[in-house]
């Protein structure tokens, strides 16, 4: 099953890499990072319609920094997030505890854990979590006016089923760029 495979040494030797650059070029790496995801992020109020659909493109700038360096990571994240504060502060709310979140829990996962499974179930636990925040201790309507902000094991069960298939999606892709980035630097 490909879900049980151990991941490659392509990402931890990409990682000793990056971290063999200077502290500028990471800071301006971790910094256009932070700006694609604060453009990516805010894509959703920004273009009514099409902009939705761009939105949670915001996960992966976040998730390849975090994948790189976790220090790096935390810090594009905040750095979003202060973004969004002024180009929309209407998805304030939603990056912290949805996308950003699980960026960085999921690219933290592939420091910890070296197999698939292992970092999409961390990082679909933490955007559980955060939906959960939203959704029950804010009583923010993130999963639309349809569900309920009354606690039911029912819908946490659903949103962590979601969260485990939309984080093993952005496992997969980040995996296949990290694979198509070794080869362009190793040619």
């Amino acid at each position: 099953m490909n879900s049980l495979k151990f991941i490659s040494n392509e990402i931890k030797s990409t990682q000793h890499a990056f971290l063999r650059l200077s502290k500028t070029k990471r800071l301006v790496l971790g910094s256009l990072f932070a700006s694609l995801a604060a453009l990516f992020q805010s894509a959703g109020g920004l273009f009514p319609g099409i902009g939705y659909f761009i939105s949670p493109l915001a996960t992966a700038p976040i998730l390849f920094c975090s994948m790189l360096s976790i220090p790096l990571g935390c810090i594009s994240y905040m750095l979003t997030t202060v973004l969004l504060l002024t180009l929309q502060p209407s998805e304030l709310i939603i990056f912290p505890f949805t996308t950003g979140l699980l960026g960085i829990g999921t690219g933290a996962a592939f420091f910890i854990f070296n197999n698939r499974i292992s970092i999409m179930v961390s990082g679909a636990t933490l955007l559980t979590v955060g939906i959960s925040i939203l959704l029950y201790g804010f009583k923010f309507p993130v999963l639309g006016p349809t569900v309920t902000h009354n606690f039911s094991f029912l819908t946490l069960g659903f949103i962590f089923l979601f969260s485990n298939f939309y984080n093993w999606t952005w496992v997969e892709i980040s995996l296949a760029i990290f694979k198509r980035v070794k080869a362009i630097i190793s040619s």
